[in-house]
């Protein structure tokens, strides 16, 4: 008993190594990541990459570049999907669409965009909505593999379908493959949803106020943070959001029993979306 204690302490102690070296050598911070997600994502990736030890990933990323864009891939855990959650978007559609209308310019700040499908989602439907050509979407994450997959607005064809089912249950305006350009295997979007969308590496464990956002949509991704990084992304949120400016969580993230949860105001609890009060306390 006590030799396993031992190999686990051992472990924990090779995983805060590790990210103290990501951070030190290449500025990505996973230090405040849950642990337990961190070590189960680990576990998986020595396994399938033949090592025996944490220790070991640190020697091959000093040899080779492209092992570091693997194991960010695996600690990232870029996973995205088209209109992903439905009634998300429609109550977007219906409770914060109203109010970006009344702006004469949008910027909306989509954080931990992986590769990018829901921040084409978005994009579709403010292009619905008449106000993409006056909106600036801003759309960052920590991996730049994810990014620059993003950038190339490029999915397998076969997703077409599951992201023209999901599409209908929350938005009904259009035509989904409209969007698209497609050819055998892979399909394309649209430059005209494209075009306004701004692709850029963004640390929300390290980098700072990004501007002054009508909306922040950062779904699925502070449940992979501790308490203490979670506070201090969500201060970075609201310290980027304009007054009465949306903020759009995921499915099991909230601002409940946070320190700031007194500065906003729920829009709609159930799909995670709050709007910061003109005055905060």
């Amino acid at each position: 008993m006590n030799s396993s204690v031992d190999t686990n302490d051992c472990l924990d102690h090779e995983i805060v190594e590790l990210h103290q070296f990501l951070y030190d050598q290449y500025g990505y911070d996973f230090r405040d990541y849950t642990k337990a997600s961190q070590k189960r994502r680990l576990m998986y990736f020595l396994e399938k990459n033949q090592l025996t030890s944490v220790s070991e990933i640190k020697e091959k990323i000093s040899l080779d570049k492209g092992f570091l864009e693997k194991l960010l891939n695996c600690l990232t855990i870029p996973t995205t999907e088209f209109f992903r959650d439905p009634p998300f978007y429609k109550v977007v559609k219906e409770c914060v669409i109203p109010v970006l209308k009344t702006y004469a310019f949008i910027k909306l700040w989509h954080a931990g965009c992986s590769t990018g499908e829901e921040v084409f989602s978005m994009a579709i439907l403010l292009k619905e909505e008449n106000l993409l050509d006056r909106t600036l979407i801003y759309a960052t994450d920590i991996n730049p593999v994810a990014i620059e997959k993003a950038k190339k607005g490029m999915v397998p064809s076969s997703s077409i379908k599951r992201a023209t089912n999901l599409y209908f249950a929350s938005a009904e305006n259009e035509a989904l493959h409209q969007y698209w350009n497609v050819h055998h295997n892979f399909a394309t979007l649209d430059h005209s949803i494209m075009k306004n969308i701004v692709f850029s590496e963004h640390n929300l464990a390290t980098d700072h106020v990004f501007g002054e956002m009508q909306m922040i949509i950062c779904r699925n991704v502070l449940i992979y943070f501790n308490r203490i990084l979670q506070e201090k992304v969500l201060e970075l949120f609201a310290q980027s959001l304009c007054r009465s400016g949306f903020l759009g969580l995921g499915a099991k993230e909230s601002l409940a029993f946070f320190r700031l949860e007194r500065d906003f105001e729920a829009v709609s609890k159930p799909e995670r979306i709050y709007r910061k009060k003109s005055r905060c306390a």
